[in-house]
């Protein structure tokens, strides 16, 4: 049987007499695809592992030396710019998180490099999102009746001058008391 047909045969199995498909049915195509899949891809890597060492028991020692070197050459190259890609990332990593990177001198770059001299990004990710968040509150607590409160425009809105006191009636005026319009103006602010 090929291909083709065992494929419209599979397709038939999943699908009942209405014509809907079948759950289970799919569930199981879906699982056995993962399978073969996982499969396919441990044999692969298999496969590359074998080649490698082929590859590697049939190197001269001299072949072998330049191989080391240029491994050495290329962690002890990565290493040098590493610390300036660190440094790149944590800023950019700060900047999108909002937060505030201590200063350089005190941060060890080199923590944040991997064994081949690589940026570790998951180590960056998990530093950033432990420094603290930048509050937008004043500095001070705000509204505790001690003093003067912020900006007078900001503190002076809804209270009510002297000028437009003068215009109100009595009755007005009361009304705007128990408001709270006169407090400013009764603690003397206005």
């Amino acid at each position: 049987m090929d291909d083709t047909t065992q494929n419209q045969q599979n397709t038939t199995d999943t699908q009942t007499s209405e014509g809907v498909p079948d759950v289970a049915a799919l569930q199981a195509d879906v699982e056995r695809w993962k399978a073969l899949s996982r499969q396919n891809e441990k044999n692969w890597n298999e496969a590359r592992t074998e080649l490698a060492s082929i590859q590697q028991a049939s190197m001269t020692d001299a072949e072998k030396a330049i191989e080391a070197a240029r491994t050495e050459a290329r962690n002890a190259a990565l290493s040098e710019v590493g610390t300036r890609l660190v440094d790149a990332e944590l800023r950019v990593q700060a900047a999108t998180a909002g937060v505030t990177l201590p200063k350089p001198e005190f941060l060890n770059t080199s923590a944040f490099l991997g064994a081949d001299g690589s940026v570790n990004a998951e180590a960056i990710t998990a530093f950033v999102s432990s420094l603290p968040k930048p509050s937008n509150s004043p500095e001070f607590a705000q509204g505790i009746g001690l003093g003067r409160q912020g900006d007078s425009g900001s503190y002076a809105a809804g209270q009510l001058s002297r000028d437009a006191l003068s215009r109100m009636s009595p009755q007005e005026i009361a009304a705007a008391r128990k408001a709270g319009k006169l407090d400013a103006l009764m603690r003397g602010d206005l």
